[in-house]
């Protein structure tokens, strides 16, 4: 790294599968009420199987509590380190405003995708398919987030014929009753058409969960938008009520991940899926069995 790139940044999330950080954090907090595991581990088995042997990285907080169910699933599995976590929100920036990003917090932004294994050198390198997924209202992000790394890649002169075929987009939408004229996010969004066909899919779920997830979940980090990619501040982790209220309904989504009814209930899901034809998929819920 050069003198003047910056120090990449990722906000502070404790390591919920060794837990060896955590202290007395949890004491004297009560159960949390997991009321969605249900539609959650069904959401998370669909992902899973819809990701076409990649990996998958959670783009934001949204999807935190797929990230912390299957980490305590995946462990002690080759799959152990196929989920990642985007450090990235596209909050304070209009669909039409990448013009307002700034040369400096576009720089800090690279920095900080780069460590994340986002640069497009990693990108064109790639073995297995990169599948971003997202809670999806109007595909804002994902639309922010192409764009970006589009931009990024063609400054850089990077094989797009190359990259193109490695990225996929997995939407998390609102259950619906499908029709003819059911709105679809990507079919009226330009961007996925430069990818090739299937690579942007939906996994639905029912709106309560769907609200919860991404809109009324407290979390463990704050939202990462471009007034605070270069802002330190998001090193140090919170000890408010709130946050081991979070911590708490993190931690215990871990531990019911690790438990053999969960590894069977999203087999259970995986088996219903067309990607059970394919062998990676059934390797994967032979490791889970």
């Amino acid at each position: 790294m050069s003198a003047d790139e910056p120090m990449p940044l990722r906000p502070f999330r404790w390591d919920l599968v060794r837990r060896d950080q955590l202290g007395t954090l949890l004491d004297g907090g009560g159960e949390p009420d997991l009321w969605f595991l249900d539609d959650l581990i069904d959401c998370s088995a669909r992902l899973l199987a819809r990701c076409a042997d990649g990996e998958l990285f959670l783009v934001g907080r949204s999807l935190d509590s797929v990230y912390d169910l299957l980490s305590g699933a995946l462990s002690g599995t080759s799959w152990a380190d196929r989920i990642q976590q985007v450090p990235f929100s596209a909050a304070h920036t209009r669909a039409d405003g990448l013009h307002a990003i700034e040369a400096p917090q576009v720089r800090q932004l690279r920095a900080n995708l780069t460590a994340a294994g986002l640069s497009p050198y990693d990108l064109a390198r790639r073995r297995r398919p990169l599948v971003f997924a997202d809670i999806i209202n109007s595909g804002h992000t994902f639309r922010i987030l192409y764009r970006l790394l589009r931009d990024w890649i063609e400054d850089e002169r990077a094989q797009w014929d190359v990259i193109r075929g490695k990225l996929g987009f997995l939407g998390v939408t609102i259950r619906e009753r499908t029709s003819p004229n059911t709105w679809r996010w990507h079919q009226v969004a330009e961007w996925p058409n430069e990818l090739p066909a299937r690579a942007v899919r939906n996994v639905s779920l029912d709106f309560p969960v769907w609200s919860y997830l991404g809109d009324r979940q407290t979390k463990l980090t704050p939202s990462f938008h471009r007034r605070r990619w270069s802002d330190d501040a998001v090193l140090q982790p919170d000890h408010g009520e709130a946050s081991r209220s979070a911590l708490a309904e993190a931690v215990a989504l871990v531990e019911i991940g690790r438990e053999r009814d969960t590894r069977r209930r999203l087999t259970r899901v995986m088996v219903t899926e067309p990607a059970m034809a394919e062998r990676w998929l059934r390797s994967l819920i032979s490791e889970l069995r």
